[in-house]
């Protein structure tokens, strides 16, 4: 159950403020979700039954066809009556790596349109509490995997200051495997790699390294990476350092990774590789290594400060070169005309001029 707070303001239509439970983000911990504004306050928790106590969120493993019947507890925590509607909606990660549901406005295809709740709403009076059953009915035709979505009670009231509605919204993950053969596998995908060098001819640089990790498999999957950058043949390579890990991707998503390797040589053509091993979590929360997947791209790292120390000695050299070749031929012009003056004065009979 996790608390995550979202925000989203139209002039004509409902704004919703998402508030989820983070332990039930992360399937790990126990205990209810809460939220509380003013006078309105209420928790969600798992109803306690044949599929355990105390749970965190909602894990099942269900074959095509199969039927799920769980229920979820809300209790209202504050002084007065509580009307809530309650629905399920799709999960999705976003870019923070955060497990957030859709909206009650957005379309579902999974989670959100298997999950049927036994009422579209409760009221629950003052410090009491109300049962909320809820199916989970899997289509004959569902592919095999992992999908992960929430069971929602929201509450709507006016903001008055602004104008508008604002959904306070309260809910439990459910992650669901669908029997089937599961294939995990994770993609690394337009890798690139980039360099900026030093002022200093004979210093090293820094390489950043780009790329896109695509779940292409029906599992979610998280994942350990590593990145290394090295000259032609293989020299002078350097190891990344620190590389946060991605978060668990649910099949289909992707998330964008940017590595700064410092120390890079500019050996004038890099290989960036990047490896990533796949983390495969069963339902016992026991995480398995799935075979790397190594992917590998070359750039350009010329060493430009270099080249131009190089381009301008051999400039120097060149006009040193031409200047001397001048003068030499600028004195034998002067010795060749003393030479033909003085023939010139002898077949005249006159002593030759000499300067």
């Amino acid at each position: 159950m996790y608390p995550s707070v979202t925000r989203w303001k139209t002039l004509l239509r409902t704004t919703a403020l998402s508030l989820l439970a983070a332990v039930a983000a992360a399937g790990v911990g126990a205990g209810p979700a809460s939220a509380a504004d003013g006078n309105v306050a209420w928790t969600v928790r798992t109803a306690s039954n044949g599929y355990g106590e105390a749970r965190s969120s909602y894990s099942y493993n269900v074959n095509p066809g199969g039927v799920v019947e769980d229920a979820m507890v809300v209790a209202n925590r504050g002084p007065s009556p509580l009307t809530l509607s309650v629905y399920a909606a799709d999960g999705f990660t976003t870019d923070a790596g955060q497990l957030d549901l859709f909206t009650k406005d957005k379309k579902s295809i999974a989670i959100g349109a298997w999950v049927k709740a036994g009422a579209g709403g409760v009221v629950i009076q003052p410090g009491k509490t109300a049962q909320v059953p809820f199916t989970i009915s899997i289509p004959d035709n569902a592919t095999p995997g992992d999908y992960v979505g929430g069971i929602l009670t929201a509450l709507t009231q006016a903001d008055q200051a602004e104008g508008i509605n604002v959904d306070r919204r309260l809910g439990i993950r459910i992650k669901l495997r669908v029997g089937g053969e599961l294939k995990p596998n994770l993609a690394i995908e337009d890798l690139h790699v980039t360099y900026a060098g030093s002022a200093n001819p004979f210093s090293k640089g820094d390489a950043t390294i780009t790329y896109k990790v695509h779940n292409v498999g029906n599992a979610a999957l998280s994942g350990q990476q590593a990145v290394s950058v090295s000259g032609p043949f293989g020299l002078l390579r350097v190891r990344a350092k620190d590389i946060a890990a991605p978060p668990e991707l649910l099949p289909g998503e992707s998330w964008n990774v940017t590595v700064p390797v410092h120390g890079v040589a500019p050996a004038i053509s890099l290989a960036a590789t990047a490896t990533l091993t796949p983390l495969l979590t069963d339902a016992s929360g026991s995480t398995t290594s799935l075979k790397p997947v190594t992917v590998t791209a070359h750039g350009w790292a010329p060493p430009w400060t270099l080249a131009l120390a190089l381009v301008v000695l051999v400039a120097a050299l060149v006009g040193a070169y031409l200047c001397r070749r001048r003068n030499r031929t600028q004195r034998k012009v002067r010795e060749d005309a003393r030479v033909r003056n003085a023939v010139a004065q002898a077949l005249r009979g006159q002593e030759p001029q000499t300067s």
